[in-house]
């Protein structure tokens, strides 16, 4: 298939180069050129401009969007419903939250735009292992584009999740998840560090160790050991860990709903206080989050 993608950030760039290496062909914008032509040199086509990137697509057009959620997906999508035509389709892949999905669906009635919300999971080892996609939007549409969720996913790695929104919400309740897994490794690690045989122990060891047949084995214990591995005690970042909105809206969707969710709603508040603080399981946090999505750390 050919598509327009717009963004080439950590997510949508490698996203790009998957789709190309799977024989797909991809006309490519970004904000900053610099982006566009690096792609351009590695089988891409490159637009300069939202319209030039909609006039090099076959009808219906394609074009899926990995931006920042929020004012910047809302912009884009305004330029875009006044150059794409009804039966065209654009598919929003950044962590954009479920609500907004209902409303942009709304927005769009009426131009014949098709809008499909996926929820993508993968950081910068997508690339080589492939993207775990969640979608929601038009059951029909979704079916049309499975060849590209099929090169962007590992076997068995995307779902049709249902109505406008759910992708986003399956991805959404993903990432809390995530919170909370990553908060116990954190603090386990931290008794560890705080026992009396924490200064003798080799924590790229244990987490090797514990991915041997352990209850708690994961990839995230895979990452850890890398971290390790290149800082044994984390010594060169601070435990300040940012949280890019899934987390909190979580918890209030747990709120809304009724529905107890209490690690996660505590490992979104730790991250608060992180700010403050330079703990060894902060430091953990900020490592893991680094490692699987290149996420920036703090030095100290």
């Amino acid at each position: 298939m050919k598509i327009g993608m717009i963004g080439l950030g950590r997510m949508g760039m490698n996203m790009a180069r998957r789709l190309i290496q799977g024989g797909h062909q991809i006309v490519a914008y970004n904000r900053t050129p610099d982006k566009t032509e690096e792609l351009v040199n590695e089988g891409a086509e490159g637009a300069f401009s939202l319209r030039e990137l909609v006039e090099n697509l076959p009808a219906p057009k394609v074009v899926w969007l990995m931006l920042p959620a929020g004012k910047p997906v809302d912009d884009h999508l305004g330029q875009l419903r006044g150059l794409l035509s009804p039966g065209d389709i654009i598919v929003e892949g950044g962590n954009s939250r479920y609500k907004d999905d209902i409303r942009r669906v709304e927005e769009l009635k009426g131009s014949g735009i098709h809008y499909l919300d996926a929820g993508v999971s993968g950081g910068i080892w997508g690339l080589k292992v492939g993207y775990c996609t969640m979608i929601g939007g038009e059951e029909q549409i979704f079916h049309h584009l499975e060849p590209l969720l099929q090169t962007l996913a590992p076997k068995d790695g995307y779902l049709y999740c249902g109505p406008t929104g759910a992708g986003h919400f399956v991805k959404m309740i993903h990432n809390g998840i995530e919170y909370g897994m990553m908060q116990a490794y954190g603090e386990g690690f931290a008794l560890l560090e705080a026992s009396p045989y924490g200064q003798n122990l080799d924590y790229g060891q244990i987490s090797h160790l514990w991915n041997q047949g352990s209850v708690i084995r994961s990839w995230l214990l895979e990452l850890l050991e890398d971290a390790f591995a290149q800082d044994p005690r984390l010594e060169a970042i601070t435990g300040h860990v940012d949280d890019s909105g899934e987390g909190r809206w979580t918890v209030e969707e747990a709120i809304n709903s009724g529905v107890a969710a209490p690690v996660i709603t505590m490992a979104l508040f730790q991250r608060f206080q992180s700010r403050q603080e330079n703990t060894f399981e902060n430091r953990v946090l900020a490592a893991l989050r680094r490692e699987f999505g290149g996420h920036a750390v703090q030095k100290p």
